[in-house]
């Protein structure tokens, strides 16, 4: 059994994703915006950018999975690759908020090379960081306090970004640039940057990991990642699960911006919606107490119902009352709530795949099986993307003018349906094709722990 965790420990892993998740939240909520809007880059085309960068990430994101399982180093195998991503994918960033004053051809063929970049590099942090998380702690009380600590530091990211992002890339903008808010995108992406690197470096410099410059005696070949992705049932719906509530968030992300800008017509909105982000902090707070109290596989569907009740007020209020501040504040609690608590699940549950994998297989491989998580985030990104991207152009959007009926139902549509849908989906198979639940979990890990107390 490995040794509880300290508090300087728990919080200094959390700290990391907020850093990390201010990066993330960058490109998922302002990039297509920043295209669209800004630079006059085809929707269609941003939304086919996203799908066909994600294809790669098909290859890329296992890979990256297999190379830090198989490091060795004095340092561990997660800090490294943590370091070296977050550096590379630092300058990334920032350059791809450069855009040189491209235009035309040049323009389309930057921007194209430097999402892709963006994804490798962001893969080569994220993957390392993630796979950390499941070898903090083998304890699966203290593993669910753990796992919703960086959680909720994303989810301040999330909330911070989301809420003052747009009104502070207009001041800086106003201070420093030329009117059209790329200089402000610009100025505002130097300080994540720089929020980004502090973070992570508390996470390498206080959280301990044992070295890994001693040989296993098992080597991780590439056509071993086969057998581990898709041969592991339970890593199979984890993966359905994932990849369908990844997909109703990004939906929701990706339009929201069009959405107020161009439904409800209040910037205000906007911004009010993000800042509810608060409720899904206090949800993933609630998580580790909620779910002892009902367990997971009732707190699912609770938080299922919740976030499709707040997607219908909001679908109501978008036709009767679109400028009213009421029902966008019940609607999102109730979404914040419901998301905040799935996540809490999600994170949890990914350990919970790892340790079935190590009692099926003999072999945890936690960062090729982890690697899922990063590629579905980024599959859901890509899919959403692809889906906004063409139906912005489908539904006659014209960025910057008067929209249509059609183009407002369109929005609609994407921001309230596609996610309702979506969360319907994560729970049918959360329900009947996932079995990491209740007895059959603490069996698992009991049958570990037993193991190792025999080889100890």
């Amino acid at each position: 059994m490995q040794k509880q965790l300290t508090q300087k420990e728990k919080y200094s892993f959390g700290f990391g994703a907020f850093g990390k998740d201010l990066v993330v939240n960058l490109i998922g909520i302002y990039l297509m915006y920043y295209l669209t809007d800004i630079l006059g880059i085809a929707a269609s085309f941003v939304g086919t950018l996203y799908f066909v960068a994600r294809i790669w990430d098909a290859i890329n994101d296992p890979i990256m999975g297999m190379i830090v399982d198989k490091t060795k180093t004095k340092w561990g195998k997660f800090r490294p690759w943590l370091i070296i991503g977050t550096l590379i994918n630092s300058v990334i960033t920032l350059i791809l908020f450069t855009n040189f004053e491209l235009t035309g051809t040049a323009l389309y063929v930057f921007i194209s090379i430097m999402y892709i970049l963006w994804g490798m590099t962001y893969t080569m942090m994220d993957v390392p960081y993630w796979s950390w998380l499941p070898n903090l702690t083998n304890n699966p009380t203290e593993r669910e306090e753990v796992s919703v600590i960086p959680r909720i530091f994303a989810s301040l990211a999330n909330l911070i970004l989301g809420s003052i992002g747009l009104s502070a890339v207009i001041y800086l903008d106003k201070l420093f640039g030329n009117g059209n808010q790329s200089v402000g995108f610009f100025i505002l992406t130097i300080i994540i940057i720089l929020f980004f690197n502090l973070t992570i470096g508390i996470t390498v410099k206080n959280v301990k990991e044992a070295p890994t410059n001693i040989e296993s005696g098992i080597t991780l070949r590439f056509k071993d990642i086969w057998r581990i992705l898709f041969t592991n049932k339970e890593l199979l719906a984890y993966i359905g699960i994932i990849v369908t509530f990844f997909l109703c968030t990004q939906f929701i992300g990706n339009v929201l911006i069009y959405y107020f800008s161009y439904v409800a017509e209040s910037k205000f909105l906007f911004a009010l919606y993000n800042g509810m982000g608060f409720m899904e902090i206090i949800a993933l707070f609630l998580f580790p107490k909620v779910s002892k109290l009902l367990t997971r596989e009732r707190v699912f569907p609770l938080a299922t119902s919740s976030l499709i009740f707040g997607l219908i007020i909001l679908l109501i209020a978008s036709y009767m009352a679109p400028k009213a501040i009421l029902p966008v504040v019940l609607g999102t609690i109730f979404i914040k709530i419901g998301s905040g608590l799935i996540m809490g699940i999600i994170t949890v549950s990914i350990a919970d795949v790892i340790d079935y994998s190590e009692l099926k297989f003999g072999q945890r491989n936690e960062s090729v099986i982890t690697s899922t998580q990063t590629f579905l985030m980024k599959t859901a990104m890509a899919v959403s993307g692809l889906v906004t991207g063409w139906s912005l152009t489908l539904f006659g959007y014209e960025p910057g003018g008067q929209q249509s009926d059609l183009t407002k139902n369109g929005l609609r549509f994407i921001m309230i349906v596609l996610p309702i849908i979506c969360i319907l989906a994560s729970y049918a198979i959360y329900r009947w094709s996932y079995h990491l639940k209740g007895a059959y979990i603490k069996d698992v890990v009991n049958v570990l722990n037993l193991r190792k107390r025999k080889k100890g």
